[in-house]
C-alpha cells in the first residue's frame, strides 16, 4: 500500500489521470490525497472533482482558496472572476451533490507523521493545533447554515495570531493561512503577521522583512514534515521540513506527485506529469 500526495490540479483533468496511470495508482490498495485547489481556471473543473469523487474512500482532497471561492459563487456570496472555469459544475444536474462533497473536505490532515495544508501555517502553531483549528472552520463549513459563514469568510484581515481571537475573526485567519498564506512578517513585533500583496517566487524572501511562512525559525512545525501547495511560482520545492508540490500544471508546467516516504526516510519519490498550457502566467 502506498500513499501519494499530488499538488494543485486546478481542473486539469487529463494531467491528473495521466499523473494516476504513471503512479500505478491503484484504488485497491492506494491512498491519494490531492492538496487542495481541485478546480477553476483549467477546463475540466466538472472532470477533476468527478474523477476524484469516483475514488471514494482511496481518496482524500483538501480544500485550497479556489475551491472555497467555488462554494461562495454556488451561493451568490461572490461574483465569478473573468479567469473561472466553473460553469461546468455551476451548471451539472448534479450540481447541489457536487458543491455538497466539497464543502465537506478538510482543511488539514495528517498523514504518516506529515501535515498537509494547502497553503501554509502560523508559527504559534504546532501540528496538533493546525489540526484543530482547521476543524472549527470545517465544522461551519459542514454546518446547515454555511452560506451564512461564507458571507463573512473572506477578507484580510485579521492578519495577526492571537489566542485571544474569537468567532469570525478567529475563523478567517485559520482559513487565510490554511489556504492563502505565502509570505510572513520575519521578525519584531509582528513576526508572523500574514502578508497577501508578495507573491513572487523567492525562497529566501520577498524583502529583508518578509519570509516564506516555512523559512520561520520560530516555526512551531519545524521538525513537522509538511506537504503544501498553492505557490506555483515557487514550484516544486523541499527547504525547511516543507515540501512545495504545486508546480504550475495550469501555467504550462507540470502535475507532481510525491509518494510519501516510510518514517525516517528522508528522500521523497516524486514523479511529474508535464501539462499544457491553459492560461499565461499569472498570481494565484
Amino acid at each position: 500500500m502506498a500513499t501519494y500526495l499530488i499538488g494543485d490540479v486546478q481542473g486539469c483533468a487529463d494531467a491528473l489521470e495521466a499523473l494516476l496511470d504513471a503512479l500505478r495508482f491503484d484504488p485497491a490498495h492506494d491512498r491519494l490525497i490531492v492538496l487542495g485547489d481541485l478546480v477553476n481556471r483549467g477546463a475540466q473543473s466538472l472532470a477533476s472533482i468527478e474523477r476524484l469523487m469516483a475514488l471514494g474512500d482511496s481518496a482524500q482532497c483538501l480544500l485550497g482558496n479556489h475551491d472555497l471561492h467555488l462554494l461562495a459563487v454556488a451561493h451568490g456570496v461572490r461574483k465569478a472572476h473573468r479567469s473561472d472555469t466553473l460553469d461546468d459544475i455551476l451548471q451539472s444536474p448534479r450540481r447541489q451533490a457536487l458543491i455538497d462533497w466539497v464543502r465537506h473536505r478538510p482543511l488539514a490532515l495528517m498523514e504518516q507523521g506529515w501535515l498537509l495544508v494547502h497553503a501554509g501555517v502560523l508559527p504559534q502553531w504546532t501540528a496538533d493545533k493546525t489540526l484543530q483549528l482547521a476543524a472549527e472552520v470545517e465544522r461551519r463549513l459542514r454546518a446547515p447554515d454555511y452560506v451564512d459563514f461564507l458571507r463573512v469568510m473572506f477578507g484580510n484581515l485579521p492578519d495577526e495570531w492571537s489566542e485571544s481571537l474569537t468567532g469570525f475573526d478567529r475563523l478567517r485567519i485559520v482559513i487565510n493561512t490554511l489556504t492563502r498564506a505565502r509570505f510572513l512578517q520575519a521578525a519584531g513585533p509582528h513576526a508572523g503577521r500574514l502578508d497577501f500583496h508578495n507573491k513572487q517566487a523567492s525562497a529566501n524572501g520577498a524583502s529583508a522583512e518578509l519570509l516564506p511562512w516555512f523559512a520561520l525559525p520560530q516555526r512551531q512545525t519545524a521538525q513537522t514534515p509538511i506537504a503544501f501547495g498553492h505557490w506555483s511560482t515557487l514550484g516544486l520545492h523541499w527547504e525547511h521540513n516543507a515540501l512545495c508540490l504545486d508546480s504550475g500544471c495550469l501555467w504550462g508546467g507540470a502535475l507532481s506527485g510525491a509518494k510519501l516516504p516510510p518514517a525516517g526516510q528522508r528522500w521523497l519519490d516524486i514523479t511529474q506529469i508535464p501539462c499544457a498550457r491553459s492560461l499565461e502566467p499569472m498570481p494565484d
